[in-house]
């Protein structure tokens, strides 16, 4: 290989390998190799020669702190890719330009998670991409689970991932209207009230057997449909049932339940209703009477579909088209509202909104916007591959849109004094933000520092490093809490260098909440996953409000959790 195309595949190595430590965190020499044989038609003719190089720009790369590898980077041009033409169309079957009406039916039993996120967004954007209308209806028809505060809660996120809905309605306030036509299949025949116990009906629909319930008259039937109405009986002790075919391979049409009597306060309705329908009887009718065109659902309701037609069938109603796509999770990170629930009750966790927790609370308060979110749960379509993404994924889109805008600061964990000899005050102004005009910050420091005990603990008496962004000292004596060390010089290159904090009124006390896998493999509680580093940071942290989001060099991106205790969540590294 001559020199000049060493030379070339040399600068394309840096270049890419600024580029792919800067998004992914740390250069990969093989994502790097892939870049220089496509851009240089060369350097596939000594394939040990270039992946030689490429190894030696990763490590090079890695070698740097990110204010040195952007300023780097800084020096190459990147082609722009292409801008789409607005947001991608979801494409919907039987589809009416202007007379779509999608809907989102959440259940106001928990806070909503990210894959709640996407059936919002898959039903407001193919409601908003075809001139129609996005409805939200709350499926409040189990007062045992339902409370207002996560009616608000559920509210709140809809508001904050910028979905506005055209139209609201609660299930629990069409219970009159339900309640006729569940009279109508019964005089159609085609609902009965059954009294028998959950273990008998569970082993007569695995036998594929009827009960003798379902044997009675309509009249019959009519009678104690209003009995279970005016509160002849109790506490689940008759429910309405769908007279279906208890021999069909498809184990739903086995006489699934429709109506059931909870004795429950309701948080909307009081004690007003005791008879509630189930998700079964209420989903397709009430999409059917709200004017719902196509109906997006997670495909565990596959086989719910000809359960779905069929009632609608039963009481001539217009049927909605069904949409399905697959369910989304995030690895480690549990979605079920009985495990979150129970998670939150033992108090493994510190509520709805703590940060390891895919809830939508959860994400905001670990730093994850809004429009990463968006970005990252649009990325799978309709699609109906079941996805369970590492957090990684999630992360690299939110640091994309955070990394221009989140100041950056010195945070010192574990810290160990560091007394300096020889040192005079000085005056230190750095800037907020290596690249983007963020302003600056004015640190006096002195001759007393914090620093981080990791880096302490890797000094040795005679040895030279450099507080970075200040000068270079010397260490004369170490021990296991404190470093003497006298200053040495302003410049001079120096291979170590080790961050600070000005001891004194330069310093604030903080916390920082560090999150690992809230689970194990066998969705087990790790107690480990949540780390708490102590130390200090720049005083001009106080300045910051509960929510923003900053870099600690060398750390990662943090968000402010608590003004008043300085505690910060670490968003990613």
């Amino acid at each position: 290989m001559d020199e000049n195309t060493a030379g070339a595949i040399r600068a394309l190595a840096k270049k890419f390998a600024l580029k792919n430590a800067k998004d992914y965190g740390k250069a990969d020499a093989k994502a790097i190799l892939g870049k220089v044989l496509a851009g240089c038609a060369d350097a596939k003719k000594d394939m040990t020669a270039t992946m030689g190089i490429a190894t030696a720009a990763a490590a090079e790369a890695n070698a740097m702190d990110r204010p040195a590898l952007l300023a780097a980077l800084s020096a190459f041009e990147f082609a722009e890719k292409p801008k789409k033409e607005g947001q991608k169309k979801v494409e919907l079957p039987n589809a009416v330009q202007g007379k779509v009406v999608t809907r989102f039916p959440p259940e106001p039993n928990g806070f909503p998670h990210i894959g709640h996120a996407k059936a919002v967004l898959l039903g407001y954007d193919a409601a908003k991409n075809y001139g129609g209308r996005f409805l939200v209806r709350w499926d409040d028809s189990n007062p045992e689970k339902e409370k207002a505060e996560y009616v608000d809660a559920i509210r709140e996120s809809l508001g904050w991932l910028g979905v506005k809905p055209d139209g609201e309605s609660y299930v629990s306030d069409d219970l009159g209207v339900l309640y006729g036509y569940a009279s109508q299949m019964i005089k159609a025949g085609k609902a009965y009230v059954c009294f028998c116990q959950q273990p008998v009906m569970k082993e007569l629909r695995a036998a594929g057997k009827d009960c003798d319930c379902k044997k009675k008259a309509v009249e019959e039937n009519v009678d104690e449909w209003q009995g279970m109405l005016n509160g002849r009986y109790r506490h689940n002790q008759a429910v309405l049932r769908f007279a279906g075919d208890m021999t069909s391979p498809n184990t739903v049409m086995r006489d699934p339940v429709l109506f059931r009597i909870l004795d429950a306060t309701h948080y909307r309705q009081k004690d007003k209703y005791k008879v509630w329908p189930t998700y079964d009887f209420e989903g397709p009718v009430e999409d059917s009477i709200t004017g719902v065109t196509h109906a997006m659902r997670s495909k565990e309701y596959e086989l719910r579909d000809e359960l779905y037609y069929a009632i609608l069938d039963c009481l001539g109603l217009r049927k909605p088209v069904l949409v399905e796509f697959s369910r989304l999770s995030i690895k480690g990170m549990p979605i079920s509202k009985r495990l979150l629930k129970a998670l939150i009750d033992d108090g493994s966790v510190m509520g709805w909104d703590d940060p390891r927790l895919p809830t939508l609370a959860g994400l905001r308060r670990r730093g994850i916007t809004a429009e990463a979110i968006r970005n990252f749960v649009r990325a799978f379509g309709l699609s109906k591959v079941e996805s369970e993404p590492p957090i990684g994924r999630l992360l690299v889109e939110n640091k994309r849109i955070i990394d221009p805008a989140a100041n950056h600061y010195f945070f010192v964990p574990n810290p160990v004094r560091l007394h300096v000899r020889n040192a005079t005050e000085r005056t230190v102004t750095l800037k907020r933000h290596p690249t983007e005009d963020r302003g600056v910050r004015t640190i006096i420091a002195k001759n007393d520092f914090y620093i981080p005990k990791r880096d302490a603990d890797l000094l040795s008496k005679g040895e030279t490093f450099r507080l970075k962004d200040l000068y270079n000292c010397k260490v004369m004596d170490c021990g296991t809490n404190f470093v003497e060390a006298e200053y040495s010089s302003d410049e001079g290159v120096v291979e170590k260098k080790i961050q600070w904090v000005a001891h004194g009124e330069q310093a604030a006390a903080t916390k920082l909440l560090v999150l690992g896998d809230l689970l194990d493999e066998n969705e087990k509680y790790r107690k480990e996953s949540l780390e708490t580093l102590e130390g200090y940071v720049e005083a001009e942290c106080r300045k910051l409000k509960k929510g923003d989001v900053v870099q600690f060099e060398r750390v990662g991106f943090a968000v402010l959790d608590d003004e008043k205790k300085m505690t910060f969540v670490l968003t990613s590294k």
